[in-house]
């Protein structure tokens, strides 16, 4: 357990880190209004609303809403109420944005929910669905680390501090049995934090060795000649863990459950079409990339990065109890009160309705 100062370094540097990303991750900003062009004549607006706040990052391993978005299915679900889009690269960032009501409902990464609920003490969100699994690789200049071993020494570029890859890296660093230092990097291994819009940049120019890191930027950094030493999936039960979940202000919940179930349907739709047709589902996930970021990914890049990634409704809630402890683990977070973080009463109704199999909470969900 860290010492209590340790921890308010910690948490200090997590909330600190939305404040130098604001500019960059497109902070309450609409990624466009296409989806005003799909609404059925004679819709009405649900639960009365003008429009419903969406988040989500402009990475791979967040399709669902990518694709959601470009397909229109949020929007045909909402009907005459709008569905407005935020682009985020930063975790701390979304959650921030929920907690101000520049969201109602996101999509993000495992290790910032858990962060956010515990920080508001089980006050501010609920996960009320799952998006995808895997798409997170190590991946290091060959020239310097032939094998598992030799990482030990080299600079390893991770996110962010506390993110799910740092985390995950450093647990996988004291599986090794090295020491590293949580809050500075510092240690058997040199762990970086390096934003991934320039982690394939600081690769090039030799700054850093490797990066654990999630796709697309794992394969650009393939791109440029990096190899892939070790695929995060191998390291957990059946290849499955949660990369992205789908979280909602408790307040919005409460007050307009139907218009997340409208969302929870849209995703589940989003889900469904992407496994059912991989080709147009990449095609159409890189063209919303495109038109949030200005920027598709190359063949040579989208290609692989998008093989790598699984997209289900369901949260894997156990494994996101595993990457809380080991965030225990790494002295980045108190032992959390998880309890009531799930809420999938909707999810459940909406996959029922579907025909298809209904998801597990784990134990953690609202009782």
């Amino acid at each position: 357990m860290p010492a209590p100062s340790a921890l308010r370094r910690t948490f200090a540097v997590i909330a600190a880190l939305p404040l130098l990303t604001l500019a960059a991750c497109g902070y309450g900003s609409e990624a466009n209004d296409e989806g005003t062009a799909k609404v059925a004549a004679g819709a009405k607006k649900i639960d009365g609303l003008d429009s419903v706040k969406i988040g989500y990052f402009g990475n791979l391993t967040h399709a669902t809403a990518l694709v959601a978005n470009q397909k229109g299915f949020f929007q045909k679900e909402l009907g005459a109420t709008k569905a407005s889009y935020a682009t985020f690269n930063a975790g701390p960032s979304e959650i921030e944005a929920l907690n101000s009501g520049s969201i109602d409902i996101g999509w993000i990464g495992p290790s910032p929910a858990i962060n956010g609920y515990t920080k508001s003490k089980g006050t501010n969100l609920r996960i009320i669905g799952g998006s995808a699994s895997g798409g997170v690789k190590l991946v290091v200049n060959p020239k310097k680390i032939k094998s598992l071993k030799d990482v030990k020494g080299k600079k390893i570029a991770t996110p962010q501090l506390g993110n799910t890859q740092d985390v995950a890296f450093l647990n996988w660093i004291s599986e090794q049995g090295w020491k590293v230092d949580a809050e500075s990097g510092a240690g058997d291994v040199s762990v970086v934090r390096t934003d991934n819009k320039v982690t394939p940049d600081a690769y090039k120019s030799g700054s850093i060795d490797g990066a654990w890191v999630p796709e697309p930027t794992a394969s650009k950094l393939v791109a440029e000649g990096g190899k892939v030493l070790l695929d995060e999936a191998d390291l957990w039960p059946d290849k499955k863990f949660v990369i992205t979940n789908i979280i909602v202000s408790q307040k919005f919940l409460k007050e307009h459950p139907k218009a997340v179930e409208a969302v929870l349907k849209a995703s589940v739709e989003s889900n469904k079409w992407i496994n059912a047709n991989p080709d147009e589902a990449k095609a159409a996930a890189n063209k919303q990339l495109e038109a949030d970021s200005g920027k598709a990914l190359p063949a040579d890049v989208l290609d692989p990065a998008w093989k790598s990634i699984q997209f289900t409704n369901d949260p894997l809630a156990a494994t996101l109890n595993t990457e809380a402890k080991h965030a225990v683990k790494a002295g980045l977070l108190e032992d959390p009160l998880l309890d009531g973080i799930y809420d999938l009463t909707l999810l459940n109704k909406v996959l029922k309705a579907d025909g298809e199999s209904t998801v597990d909470d784990a134990g953690l969900g609202v009782k």
